[in-house]
């Protein structure tokens, strides 16, 4: 990944970040696949808005649809049919706004999904 500036004003900053499977001008326009799709829109849909790269989330994905069926399909940007780049978190924000289903010990933490319960490791 690379960032090159444009243009400033200010503390304001235009300018482009640069994948490999692509390039995003910032500032940018980054919906939201949680789940590794944005709601109720096709890839194509989501293309046309002008997003040139979409936010997934790691914990989410892990849990639903899970690595395993991700994998099935090649990688993240195969399942989610996306050619652009693909931004995900690490899932430690879930370390705090899951606090009521989590343990943090020196080895990582664990949660219970909020999916169904089940105890998953991070």
């Amino acid at each position: 990944m690379k960032f090159e500036c444009h243009q400033t004003d200010g503390h304001a900053r235009r300018g482009q970040l640069i994948f490999d499977r692509g390039c995003v001008d910032t500032p940018a326009f980054m919906p939201v696949g949680t789940y590794g799709t944005v709601k109720a829109m096709t890839p194509e849909e989501v293309s046309a808005t002008g997003a040139q790269i979409i936010l997934g989330n790691t914990f989410h994905l892990m849990l639903r649809p899970g690595t395993e069926i991700i994998k099935q399909h090649g990688d993240l940007h195969d399942f989610m049919h996306w050619e652009g780049p693909i931004l995900t978190d690490s899932g430690g924000f879930q370390v705090f706004s899951l606090d009521a289903l989590r343990k943090i010990t020196e080895e990582g933490v664990r949660f219970s999904s909020p999916v169904n319960g089940d105890k998953v490791f991070l």
